[in-house]
């Protein structure tokens, strides 16, 4: 299990961000537990305990769309995982994602994922990873280079629970940091995954939603917590598509690079270096780096 250095923060947040900081994080949890319910913005305003003329420009503002287009975008990602990580038959995704039709959701699903539903699910871009690759895999193993890393100090927001919900964690950390004004250009965005997902029971996984601390002026203050970024040699795979594919990735990096590389996996955790934002850029343009630690 992770450890975190918290008992030495003290909080500098002015008593105005203190308050915004625990309302976005009551509307993201409230989101996130009740994702196959409609939004009701008066709901959310009580959630928030902020004024319902009021509130959601304020959440606009900060996260960059309204509530329904992060509803959406979640529920989206959700049947985009089911679809390429379950046997969940199709009838039973679209309600799920909150579509009157099967002709609704994939023409909302086809716009975001470049595909329909059922065609995604058998030829989506994780099967990149589960075709055969050429007889001496040669050309797969291209896709991976080996890079070292220096130390570093990241700011997180620890998760447990799915892997697939860290974004809950990384709204907490973009609102925290929105609130405190501490939103900059070149903010390098981290996830960092310290539990086996084949032999921990999901419930119990530890991950946290991080980022590089850029210099030693950065305030690292609840609920931020301080963590370290081992240095040394890492395998890095750069994966172009949406998050919910990226069980094969890893599938691969570990069963057949791994073991073909001479290489051994280090006693640290594995990283995923987020290089653009999912507010901002299509689900299958995003850019993740997965970083395997190596002896």
């Amino acid at each position: 299990m992770p450890e975190f250095a918290s008992s030495d923060f003290t909080t500098s947040d002015t008593p105005g961000q203190a308050s915004y900081i625990r309302r976005f994080t009551r509307v993201i949890e409230y989101i996130y537990a009740h994702l196959d319910a409609a939004p009701d913005l008066n709901t959310l305003a009580e959630v928030a305990a902020l004024s319902p003329w009021h509130w959601h420009r304020i959440w606009q503002a900060v996260y960059g769309e309204t509530v329904a287009a992060t509803v959406k975008r979640l529920r989206l990602q959700r049947a985009a995982a089911d679809l390429v990580q379950t046997d969940r038959p199709l009838d039973e995704i679209w309600p799920r994602a909150g579509y009157g039709s099967l002709a609704a959701f994939s023409r909302s699903f086809k716009d975001a994922y470049g595909l329909p539903p059922a065609e995604y699910r058998k030829a989506g871009s994780h099967t990149r990873f589960t075709m055969p690759s050429s007889p001496k895999g040669v050309s797969a193993m291209r896709d991976v280079a080996i890079k070292t890393l220096a130390p570093a100090t990241l700011a997180v927001i620890p998760h447990q629970g799915s892997y697939m919900q860290i974004g809950r964690a990384f709204e907490t950390l973009f609102g925290t940091l929105a609130a405190r004004n501490l939103l900059r250009p070149g903010l390098c965005m981290k996830g960092v995954f310290y539990s086996d997902p084949t032999s921990v029971p999901e419930a119990e996984l530890q991950s946290a939603a991080g980022i590089v601390v850029p210099d030693d002026s950065f305030p690292v203050d609840a609920p931020l917590q301080r963590a370290s970024l081992r240095g040394g040699d890492y395998a890095i795979l750069r994966h172009k598509g949406p998050y919910s594919d990226m069980r094969a990735a890893y599938d691969w990096l570990y069963g057949d690079w791994l073991v073909r590389s001479g290489r051994e996996a280090a006693d640290a955790p594995v990283l995923e270096d987020y290089l653009n934002n999912p507010r901002e850029v299509a689900p299958t343009e995003l850019l993740t780096d997965i970083c395997l630690p190596l002896k």
